[in-house]
């Protein structure tokens, strides 16, 4: 299996506020969807619940043609429509047993869920996302450039449906 942590990054690695992102960049969701599609996506029940209200007026709605898997510490969180684990070790035996070698999984978040598996990731997947935001309350670990190379690149700048310059970027482990 290929553990990927794909997300969206402001210039000092802040990524939301209030359990919100902190921009709308239309270009940036449709690469998310374009990499996550087909996958499985772990995420926290944070980030679950803030996806929107499920048909039973519960939060969170599952993400389409995705594995949707959350991991939590409460264990009073239970959604039938989501794989639901309490642990990082449960969710790895379950990964390994279900996923091929060359199958790619991807962390979506959030801040606590990436701290958890950036030094268990193979692959990173994120748009740098040319703005600041100082009341910012959640943000991504540093990447450290000894640990990761960037394997490719792709620039966009702002127009009139994206109001920052971004740059997608896909980094791999050193030594993997």
């Amino acid at each position: 299996m290929i553990l990927s942590i794909i997300s969206a990054i402001a210039n000092n690695n802040e990524i939301g506020m209030k359990n919100e992102l902190l921009w709308n960049l239309p270009i940036d969701m449709k690469h998310f969807r374009e990499t996550t599609s087909g996958h499985p996506v772990i995420m926290g029940q944070k980030t679950f619940e803030s996806l929107g209200v499920s048909p039973d007026g519960t939060l969170g709605k599952p993400l389409p043609n995705r594995r949707n898997i959350v991991l939590t510490l409460d264990k009073d969180f239970k959604r039938e429509e989501v794989e639901v684990y309490y642990s990082i070790g449960e969710l790895e035996k379950e990964l390994n047993e279900t996923m091929g070698k060359e199958e790619e999984a991807f962390i979506i978040g959030g801040g606590q869920i990436y701290k958890l598996f950036i030094d268990k990731a193979d692959r990173l997947y994120i748009t740098h996302v040319d703005a600041s935001f100082p009341d910012a309350d959640t943000l991504f670990p540093a990447i450290d450039q000894t640990k990761w190379k960037i394997i490719s690149e792709d620039r966009h700048e702002k127009d009139e449906k994206n109001i920052y310059d971004c740059n997608f970027i896909i980094y791999e482990r050193i030594g993997k």
